[in-house]
């Protein structure tokens, strides 16, 4: 039969952390962009007309289905 060592409260190894936690990704992504919006001027336009070309596809969409159908009474 196989004894089982005890293990001792100074023998014991402390978690290994392995990898990045998500905090740390979304600070580096929010780095990153900070950056680019920072040193490049035209990234800020390309940005901005995404936005507006997304809210304007949005705004169009929600005109369409509410005219699409009519309200219950």
């Amino acid at each position: 039969m196989l004894r089982k060592k005890k293990i001792t409260s100074s023998k014991r190894a402390a978690p290994k952390r392995k990898g990045q936690s998500t905090v740390e990704y979304i600070i580096l992504v929010a780095a990153v962009i900070a950056a680019l919006l920072f040193f490049l001027p035209g990234f800020r336009t390309a940005i901005q007309n995404t936005l507006t070309s997304g809210t304007n596809g949005m705004e169009n969409m929600a005109g369409r289905l509410q005219t699409s159908r009519p309200l219950s009474p």
